[in-house]
Parts: structure tokens; sequence; C-alpha cells
């Protein structure tokens, strides 16, 4: 099974492709300084492989490359990021939630 995680940016997304099929996405809003994370979702044929973990963390290391802070409103990226402290520093500090 060949895995692979790309910012597919003409769509807003970070996808997960599995074998060259979509497999799962993050959806996402682009502002100047900050990613605005709104969505994420895994495909019900890949869920429970760890996929939207790869993904999220993917889109995470992406954001810290480019130096964009974080709003995580989707309710998956969230939680990831408080199982993951290590993305905590990324949260825009003016978002409350």
């Amino acid at each position: 099974m060949s895995v692979e995680v790309v910012d597919n940016s003409g769509e807003s997304r970070f996808e997960v492709h599995v074998d060259g099929k979509v497999a799962g996405f993050a959806d996402y809003r682009l502002l100047p300084t900050k990613i605005v994370f709104t969505h994420t979702e895994v495909l019900p044929d890949y869920e429970g492989k760890g996929m939207a973990s790869r993904l999220v963390k993917f889109a995470l290391e992406a954001s810290r490359a480019t130096g964009l802070r974080v709003v995580p409103l989707c309710p998956y990226v969230k939680d990831y990021i408080e199982r993951h402290p290590e993305f905590a520093d990324l949260v825009d500090d003016s978002v409350s939630g």
C-alpha cells in the first residue's frame, strides 16, 4: 500500500492518497499569516488505518515550515494538537476555544 500526503492548494485542502486514490482530506482557508483548518474527513474504506493522523501531522508540519499560525476550527485537528503538544506552539493565540 502506497501512502502519500500532498497539499492540493487548488482545492484548498491537504489530501492523503492511497495507491493513487484520495483516501481523505483536510480542508483549509489560507489567510496571510494563518491557516484555518475547517474540516477533516477520511473515506469509509480507509477509516481506522491512521490516515487522518498522517494527514494532519503532515499539514501541521507544512504549516510550521511556511511560518503559518494554525486556527483549528476542525474538531479533529484541535484534538490532534491536544494529543501532540509539540504542535501547540502553532495555534494562533487570538483564538479561544
